[in-house]
């Protein structure tokens, strides 16, 4: 939790004294000393590739090449290629087994 200083909105730094820790304005003459261990994880949920192409239905009119898929062994697959980085960096390729019990998905 990120905590503010109540009059001039900065934000309140952990400065220890005399021992003790405390929360402090930089600019006014405020502090709060802390009186017990606060502990906060927030923990996101990454995207999924499906997520980031958008969809299904980003694959319904793309080509097949022969790529092996290492989950079934397929030896074709859909694939198309996105900028997912800085326009100096190569395209990213993705690839999606044409095995329609497998469909699964990776990139290059």
């Amino acid at each position: 939790m990120v905590h503010f200083c109540p009059f001039c909105s900065n934000l309140l730094f952990v400065e220890e004294c005399s021992g003790k820790l405390q929360l402090t304005c930089n600019i006014c003459p405020l502090f709060f000393p802390i009186k017990q261990n606060v502990i906060y994880r927030n923990y996101y949920k990454l995207k999924e590739i499906d997520d980031v192409l958008g969809g299904a239905e980003a694959w319904k009119n793309v080509d097949s090449t022969e790529e092996r898929c290492p989950k079934c062994s397929h030896p074709r697959a859909y694939f198309m290629q996105l900028q997912t980085r800085s326009a100096d960096e190569p395209m990213t390729t993705f690839y999606r087994c044409c095995n329609l019990d497998c469909c699964h998905n990776w990139r290059d």
